[in-house]
């Protein structure tokens, strides 16, 4: 029987920066066996390769997850005027320079269009979607949306550059005092653990180590804008993960997203909240590696 709750985070067991003669460099950082299943991951917002999650399953389901910086972010190279195709083509290059052929990936909150790319590019083999962050700019979502939010949204689908400079002036603290206001209790009781508290603000001060919010200001226009993503193109399996007391990711809790993705399977998990990435790890990466055997 899979167990839930193992949100045991522990800090890298191997990390590096891919560093192409004359390119540009993407920083990652690795858990588990070196010779494990290999499994990308697409990183939430404002955070970088440093947050990992299944500490505690990883050697036994033998996954290698490999985390990696977005350009901007982290430790990788900034790419300005960066789009999802570029994502996608930025991890076609990473996974044939380390010799991961097609992996895995799971896209996290903020990280799931980027992954999303690179299902719909041919570059993975198998995504899961946890937590995903949905296109908010979609017009089915026009009456739903908080104000505050609804005029941001307004903003990145008009005026994408003014998005952006906005955005440029958001801090790792500011992101901390948001999340931490805005969860309910079941993801707080995770946020504020300290091995997990510890992790995450590494991860969002990291994140902004470049003296600039401008990665994660590039990240948050093209989200909120409307995707350059021809989801129809998805011919990978692609499992959709979301907390029934979620909301705040998506809007109908990923049952449009879902809808507009070849075979997709929606997972909506009871009691649960935007943590599921660690919660409910062991889950989400058992179904995940029964796609490695398909395709």
């Amino acid at each position: 029987m899979m167990r839930s709750m193992d949100v045991h985070v522990i800090a890298p067991v191997r990390i590096g920066r891919e560093e192409p003669p004359g390119g540009r460099g993407l920083g990652w950082a690795e858990w588990g066996p070196v010779d494990g299943v290999p499994v990308l991951l697409s990183p939430g917002a404002a955070t970088s390769r440093h947050l990992g999650f299944g500490a505690g399953v990883l050697d036994r389901l033998g996954v290698r997850l490999i985390s990696v910086d977005r350009p901007g972010l982290g430790a990788s190279s900034p790419l300005p005027g960066r789009t999802f195709d570029d994502a996608a083509e930025d991890l076609r290059a990473f996974a044939a320079r380390r010799g991961l052929e097609r992996p895995l990936m799971v896209g996290n909150s903020q990280g799931a269009p980027f992954a999303l790319a690179c299902a719909a590019a041919g570059v993975v083999a198998g995504l899961a979607v946890v937590s995903g962050a949905d296109e908010v700019a979609d017009p089915r979502f026009s009456d739903v949306l908080p104000d505050e939010l609804r005029g941001l949204v307004d903003l990145a689908v008009s005026d994408p550059s003014a998005a952006e400079t906005l955005f440029a002036g958001f801090t790792a603290q500011a992101m901390w005092d948001m999340v931490m206001s805005g969860s309910p209790a079941c993801d707080l009781s995770v946020y504020r653990r300290p091995d997990f508290a510890a992790a995450y603000r590494r991860a969002l001060d990291e994140a902004f180590a470049q003296g600039a919010a401008a990665g994660y200001a590039r990240d948050t226009a093209l989200a909120m804008g409307r995707w350059d993503i021809d989801l129809s193109r998805v011919s990978v399996p692609v499992d959709l993960w979301y907390g029934e007391r979620d909301f705040g990711h998506s809007p109908d809790q990923g049952a449009g997203l879902t809808a507009r993705i070849p075979g997709a399977v929606r997972h909506l998990v009871p009691d649960a909240g935007g943590a599921l990435l660690w919660t409910h790890a062991e889950q989400v990466l058992t179904t995940l590696l029964g796609h490695a055997s398909v395709v």
